[in-house]
């Protein structure tokens, strides 16, 4: 296996991870050491739209700590964007595997960094999130989602402050911060459970207007 590799697997294993996620890499270590070297070789690149992956274990999958190392990054850009502003981020999900999952990720990293968070209660579509993005006054946004990827994929879309997604300069400005979070313990994970609001037929009543 690269030493490369072997690395990240290293730091997986031994790191703030959790156990399921220990155990499962150490199953493919035993059963299927390709899949495992293609889960680290590389990190999940966060492109102009956002993530999309496979989902599973390491650092080029769709999981928890890719999607809250991404959202961190994304965090840090909004709070240099908007300095001494509150900052409200609207969440949106479609009806895929682990969607809600990730929505939820997103949400709890982004309030334990302060943020007001608005979080739908249960799967909407893209455009009402572009919608309630405006209609909130939110600074940003984040829908989970793979559009028509196989079903073994997910995908993170992020959103700015117009309600479309992030355009230059914003879109390589978040790539620049997202790279700077090189490890689980630069996330702020847990915390801010007041500064969630779960919202649903009122933004529907709205949009559908």
């Amino acid at each position: 296996m690269d030493a490369l590799v072997e690395q990240k697997v290293t730091t997986w294993l031994n790191g703030a991870y959790d156990d399921d996620v220990k155990t499962s890499i150490k199953n493919l270590q035993q059963s299927n050491p390709d899949e495992l070297a293609d889960a680290f070789y590389r990190n999940l690149e966060f492109g102009t739209g956002g993530l999309r992956g496979i989902m599973g274990v390491g650092t080029n999958r769709m999981n928890k700590y890719t999607v809250g190392m991404a959202t961190q990054g994304y965090t840090n850009y909004l709070k240099k964007s908007f300095p001494d502003e509150e900052i409200k981020v609207a969440i949106a999900h479609d009806s895929r595997n682990n969607s809600r999952f990730f929505a939820e990720t997103a949400a709890n990293v982004f309030a334990a960094n302060g943020l007001r968070v608005f979080l739908f209660e249960d799967l909407r579509p893209t455009p009402e999130l572009s919608f309630t993005i405006r209609q909130l006054g939110c600074k940003g946004g984040v829908v989970c989602t793979a559009s028509h990827n196989p079903k073994e994929y997910n995908g993170y879309k992020a959103y700015w402050v117009d309600g479309g997604q992030l355009v230059p300069p914003h879109d390589k400005n978040v790539i620049t911060e997202v790279e700077k979070i090189g490890d689980v313990n630069d996330v702020k994970w847990s915390g801010g459970e007041a500064n969630i609001s779960i919202i649903g037929k009122d933004l529907d009543d709205a949009y559908a207007r």
